[in-house]
């Protein structure tokens, strides 16, 4: 997935970056809802980290504007603020899931799994076409009964495919999910990393769509 994180505090963002990163999806670092603004006006996200206390406003004001102009991305709270009324403000406000600083990093790879789910911007937990089972929450796959392991960016094509399983998946949209704004893309990358892909899982399982992109046979 790719996912806009706004956050201000550095080493903390620094953290959860890395660690967003490290579960294969592609983050842009916003350190304040100016700099979000302009990232979410040319990049469209499936999901959103956000901060309440930030240098230009109040993050629960952003999540009013985003559930105006960018419905489709749920919206994440990751605050110190832990009353309960500030999580009731937050909800009513559009906000899909609060955590309360400090988290630990797993529940919060737990909570972008779940609340992505919900919208249909990751795949069920379980997943079976012909030989090949996929556990995507635990990034664990089985071809035969033998487990293959495969790289984050592996993941995060896959993941992409899985959610629309028999639909087709462009070019441009995979590579909005391995790369975030910063990082340079080679013209082959996503051809080389989908034929890396059909390796491990089956050659059959991709099929290419000339000039659209990709989808996963599930027939």
């Amino acid at each position: 997935m790719r996912i806009l994180l706004i956050e201000d505090d550095k080493d903390l963002g620094s953290a959860v970056r890395e660690h967003t990163m490290a579960d294969g999806h592609a983050v842009d670092w916003a350190k304040d809802l100016s700099e979000a603004r302009g990232y979410a006006s040319v990049v469209s996200y499936e999901l959103a980290l956000l901060d309440i206390h930030l240098p230009d406003g109040n993050g629960i004001e952003y999540v009013r504007e985003m559930s105006n102009r960018l419905p489709s991305t749920p919206v994440i709270i990751v605050s110190a603020r832990d009353q309960i009324s500030d999580r009731i403000e937050a909800l009513n406000a559009g906000a899909c899931d609060y955590l309360v600083k400090p988290f630990d990093l797993g529940e919060l790879s737990a909570r972008i799994r779940a609340v992505a789910r919900r919208h249909g911007q990751f795949p069920e937990p379980i997943f079976s076409v012909g030989k090949l089972v996929i556990h995507s929450a635990e990034r664990r796959l089985y071809r035969d009964g033998q487990e293959v392991h495969l790289t984050a960016r592996e993941w995060a094509i896959l993941n992409c495919l899985l959610c629309r399983p028999g639909t087709v998946v462009s070019k441009g949209k995979i590579e909005e999910t391995l790369y975030s704004f910063g990082s340079e893309i080679e013209s082959n990358t996503v051809e080389v990393y989908v034929s890396r892909l059909r390796k491990k899982i089956g050659a059959h399982l991709i099929e290419t769509v000339r000039g659209m992109g990709y989808r996963l046979v599930v027939r």
